[in-house]
């Protein structure tokens, strides 16, 4: 049941009256003041744990010692307050006023306990865990989603798995997993629509390569009320889109809307980055006047923020120069941003990008003198470069440095040098080669290590599924025997009434074993449903294991969202008897084209249906097709030395019939019982057992609407024909 909770926002003056704050701070708008944000459970007046604010992009997720938030903001900045257990609460400043919010009817399940219906209890510790999952996002990608697995152990609320599969998004995100970031955020948006989900959603397609679908997700979002910070991201993403693909007027329009944006709320971080975008626009266009207009523009703003923000900027701007062959503008800003390396507020080592090192500032000062042919000027600077990446380990830019300087030595006539940094060159060279070798390892069992936790993640999910719905096929088992010891009391009751209430009485029980045939029937249905798809999911999962096992996680993923959609309409129809004919070719289609993915080599496929069949008029129960095209693939075409065939064909017969025909030139039946024979296989598959009996209740059911004949495919008795008659519903 979903929880009301309401939200209710005080504003509380700590040093000055309300109204000369207000005048003082609208005076002062885009000047960024601190603020103070409580969040307090009305019930109890504690403060409110595991709360998230963002303000413009900026997270605050631990409060002080005093349980307050305090953020940098400025008047007229939207706020936004979450947490996984009430409403997102959206605030626009329009003082320096602290905040107070008072969550009305908030119940803190951390501490509570929760009673299963099998009366255990249990303690939630989801929030702490979800805690624990954020702290380590960025430090121990295992630790992290270790904790998300923790915060599967109950059952949780909507909102709550929401957030889970968020964050899930947010790691794999952190870590370049692009594909499980999209599949994660894509659970999350599905179970609650929040727009800041979807916006990374979008960047996640974005990141991976995947160009259309982000812009289309983008677009979207511009049909959203979205705060102005989402406004310019959404912008911001489309401009990065057609900047990639290389359509410049679309870019630059894109983030002139966002920059206008921006500048209307003083949003100055952002103001800065966009800035230099379409400086990046300009210079992709040879339009180098407006580029250097924007890149200097965006240089001075970034000076304003603090240096390291600074630092950035002015390397893109001198790699514009050098770009343009403008290597006395290069040098001049290079040596700046080498003298702001070595100030006290910026440490060596502590850069905050890999581009921005003492070692890499000097070998582009070096690299920029030998391309002005100063060869003189240039080996100084990339003596130092070359030592400095020595000391920091840094081979790649000690190897390039060496070979710069061997360069510049030829250049001077000095063969002697020139011929002793190159050997020093080839030397790093073999180095490097052998760190890389040691790099794509790591990678890999980096990747399979990520793997191996999402399958863990995947099949508590699947393991929560199935204990509920063996709960709640107990419950209905107790209802069916209350119901039957109700009846059986009734026909006691009856037979005391006496030789007057005997014709009665015998209607009565006509009708009950009627009734009860009918229940009979639809359990039996819904145990052989049970068992189908366990069956169908065992052997799946063995070919997603197939591919993790050979480490190729890209196939593993594919394979396994096409298997997700694939299970997802298994699930959504599992509760009934027939489904619409193109649902189930739907359905087919997606599991053949599963099998011949592990298959490429064994088979080739085609699906044709009669243009002439109106397939919403046909009915069909659910994957019922499914265990003979499995058979086919499984115990004929597998063992063929040659390439097969699998046709699956759709005819009509009459107006009020249709012909469904699979067939395989595979080894046969025979031969098939043969292979099993000499392998002595431990366990006999049951799909025909139960299909056949599944058949059969149908027809009794519904009067004889399935027929289905088994014959050999050719007189040699090599492949198989199943042919399938549906009547009309």
């Amino acid at each position: 049941m979903k929880q009301n909770i309401y939200i209710t926002i005080l504003f509380l003056s700590w040093s000055f009256s309300a109204v000369f704050a207000q005048e003082n701070i609208i005076f002062q708008r885009g000047i960024e003041f601190s603020v103070r944000i409580i969040v307090v459970d009305e019930n109890n007046n504690k403060i409110v744990k595991n709360v998230q604010i963002d303000a413009n992009g900026r997270y605050y997720t631990f409060p002080d010692v005093n349980g307050r938030f305090i953020i940098n903001a400025k008047v007229g900045d939207e706020i936004r307050i979450s947490h996984p257990d009430f409403e997102t609460v959206y605030h626009r400043l329009t003082s320096s006023e602290d905040i107070k919010i008072i969550v009305e009817d908030y119940v803190d399940k951390s501490n509570s306990i929760l009673k299963s219906r099998s009366k255990s209890k249990q303690t939630d510790f989801y929030l702490q865990h979800i805690d624990s999952a954020k702290f380590y996002q960025k430090k121990d990608i295992e630790k992290s989603l270790s904790f998300i697995e923790k915060a599967l152990e109950n059952n949780q609320t909507k909102k709550r798995n929401a957030t889970r599969y968020n964050l899930l998004g947010d790691i794999y995100l952190y870590w370049k997993q692009y594909d499980l970031a999209i599949y994660n955020y894509k659970l999350s948006y599905q179970i609650k629509e929040e727009i800041n989900t979807k916006i990374s959603l979008a960047e996640a397609y974005f990141l991976n390569k995947n160009y259309d679908e982000s812009s289309k997700t983008y677009q979207q979002l511009k049909k959203e009320k979205l705060s102005n910070f989402e406004e310019i991201k959404v912008y911001e993403g489309l401009g990065d889109i057609y900047f990639k693909t290389k359509s410049w007027l679309e870019a630059n329009l894109n983030y002139e809307f966002a920059l206008q944006i921006a500048q209307d709320n003083a949003i100055t971080s952002k103001i800065t980055d966009i800035s230099s975008k379409i400086g990046e626009v300009y210079a992709a266009e040879g339009k180098t006047n407006k580029a250097e207009y924007s890149f200097i523009n965006s240089m001075n703003l970034a000076a304003k923020e603090n240096p390291e923000r600074a630092l950035k900027e002015e390397e893109k701007v001198a790699d514009f120069y050098n770009d343009n062959r403008r290597f006395d503008d290069e040098i001049k800003l290079r040596k700046k941003s080498l003298e702001k390396t070595k100030t006290k507020n910026l440490a060596l080592g502590t850069e905050i990008e890999d581009s921005i090192t003492s070692q890499k500032i000097n070998y582009k000062i070096g690299r920029a003198y030998l391309q002005k042919e100063d060869y003189k000027k240039a080996i100084p600077f990339l003596e130092k470069s070359k030592s400095d990446a020595k000391e920091k380990k840094d081979i790649v830019v000690e190897k390039d440095a060496t070979r710069k300087i061997s360069e510049a030595f030829a250049n001077l006539g000095e063969n002697e040098k020139a011929l002793e940094n190159y050997k020093e060159y080839v030397s790093l060279v073999d180095s490097l080669y052998i760190r890389k070798e040691q790099e794509i390892q790591q990678a890999k069992r980096f990747a399979k290590k990520i793997a191996d936790n999402q399958n863990r993640i995947a099949s508590l999910e699947k393991d929560k599924e199935l204990t509920q719905s063996k709960i709640s096929l107990a419950y209905v088992d107790q209802k069916l025997s209350e119901e039957s010891n109700q009846k059986q009391r009734i026909l006691i009751y009856a037979l005391c009434g006496g030789f007057l209430l005997m014709i009665l009485l015998l209607y009565f029980m006509f009708r009950t074993n009627k009734q009860q045939k009918l229940a009979n029937n639809l359990l039996a249905l819904k145990s052989m449903r049970s068992q189908m798809n366990p069956h169908f999911i065992f052997n799946a999962l063995n070919s997603v294991n197939s591919f993790i096992a050979v480490n190729d996680e890209r196939n593993a993923n594919r394979y396994l969202s096409e298997f997700s959609a694939l299970m997802r309409a298994v699930l959504e129809n599992s509760d009934e008897d027939f489904i619409p004919l193109t649902k189930e070719v739907e359905l087919l289609e997606l599991y053949v084209k599963l099998e011949h993915n592990r298959f490429k080599d064994k088979f080739d496929y085609q699906i044709k249906v009669d243009e002439n069949i109106d397939l919403e008029q046909f009915s069909i129960p659910p994957m019922l097709l499914q265990p003979y095209i499995e058979n086919a693939i499984w115990h004929g075409l597998r063992y063929r030395k040659e390439k097969g065939k699998l046709a699956i064909s759709i005819n009509k017969k009459d107006n009020e019939t249709v012909s469904i025909s699979i067939i395989d030139d595979g080894i046969g039946r025979k031969k098939s019982q043969v292979l099993k024979t000499k392998n002595q296989l431990k366990q006999k598959s049951k799909g025909m057992s139960t299909i056949k009996n599944r058949i059969a209740i149908l027809n009794d059911m519904y009067k004889e609407r399935i027929s289905v004949n088994v014959s050999d495919a050719s007189q040699n008795r090599e492949g198989t024909k199943v042919e399938l008659v549906l009547k009309k519903k």
